[in-house]
């Protein structure tokens, strides 16, 4: 059977060598370039893509939840552009089928065999547009490949290259034909971000580009290449996190799981996902070392999504996004400050 190009089903999962880790003040460098490219293209989403960035940076998957027209696509689109990764694009309808994002097998009449015909996810960054338009077993589908970068396909295992990324969209406000993204599928991302209108400004910045360049297409140049990213993202792990740091991490998530409001808190996953995007969005500002400031910027993103509302909360209007706001004043962070010894790496 051929093989994907993610390697053979015994190859070990994303059947790439460990990348050299690249210093974090280099990572801070490509990564401001990365947006200053996306940002020739995209107006107004600056905060958003900055933390979209550094969930890529942390290994992670990106779900931008938002009303038609705001750039979602053409945002997640430019940033594989400027991440040099090979990009691929699923429009999720209702019809669609789980191998038609997985691959399936098909008969070779030559070889008088079947031969693997590797899907859209075999790629550095796969756009599910408006998944949840598609049905659950297709959303299903995505669920192996996001967590163990690997898909099963007739019982045979193919694993994927890296790096492998989701970025997903979703329209939070139309429910006709459309399957809400069960728990276990928003887990799996690791931040959820709203873009929101741009402001007056930025929106005739919008204008102004279009009519200057002529064409709808907004071309953005590649910063880096795969290999790069990968070498990014060690360096990223690269970076230590302080205990109290970790401990508010933990803090913060089993707070929501105490909270009135809440049916299900955020799970073990989410507080990983805090401390990992807070860790990435801390290079990102050209630090070596996590400060609160940085858990808070990315505590809606990363645990707002996955938590779960009493019936009550939810018929009362209330928003997780406000759960986190509330748990984010009750609990206290750490009462150490960063000190610069050495490298400046601890508190």
């Amino acid at each position: 059977m051929t093989q994907p190009p993610g390697g053979t089903p015994s190859s070990p999962p994303g059947g790439t060598s460990p990348a050299r880790p690249l210093p974090p003040a280099q990572v801070a460098t490509l990564a401001q370039a990365v947006l200053t490219e996306v940002g020739t293209a995209v107006v107004g989403m600056r905060e958003p893509l900055r933390i979209a960035l550094a969930a890529i940076l942390a290994g992670g998957h990106v779900l931008f939840e938002d009303v038609p027209g705001l750039g979602k696509t053409l945002a997640a689109r430019s940033l594989a552009t400027a991440l040099g990764l090979d990009f691929q694009r699923v429009q999720c309808t209702p019809d669609l089928l789980p191998s038609d994002i997985t691959g399936s097998a098909v008969y070779d009449p030559q070889r008088s065999a079947f031969t693997f015909r590797p899907g859209p996810v075999f790629t550095g960054l796969l756009l599910a547009d408006e998944i949840n338009r598609t049905a659950p077993k297709t959303q299903s589908a995505l669920l192996e490949a996001m967590a163990e970068r690997q898909v099963t396909v007739d019982g045979t295992t193919y694993p994927m290259a890296s790096p492998f990324h989701v970025m997903a969209t979703s329209n939070p406000v139309e429910y006709e034909g459309t399957y809400p993204l069960p728990e276990a599928q928003l887990d799996r991302f690791m931040v959820r971000l709203a873009v929101g209108y741009p402001d007056h400004a930025a929106e005739v910045d919008v204008l102004g580009r279009r009519l200057s360049r002529r064409q709808e297409a907004a071309p953005v140049s590649r910063v880096v290449d795969a290999t790069t990213v990968l070498a990014m993202q060690a360096g990223v792990e690269e970076v230590r996190v302080d205990p109290d740091v970790v401990g508010y991490c933990v803090d913060l998530a089993a707070a929501t799981r105490r909270h009135d409001a809440v049916e299900v808190g955020a799970s073990p996953r989410g507080s990983q996902a805090l401390v990992l995007v807070a860790r990435a969005l801390a290079v990102l500002s050209g630090r070596r070392f996590v400060t609160p400031e940085d858990v808070k910027a990315v505590a809606e993103p990363a645990l707002a999504h996955r938590m779960t509302l009493t019936p009550a909360s939810w018929a009362s209007g209330v928003a997780p996004e406000a759960v986190v706001r509330e748990v984010l004043h009750l609990v206290p962070g750490p009462s150490t400050v960063p000190s610069r010894d050495g490298d400046g790496t601890s508190w």
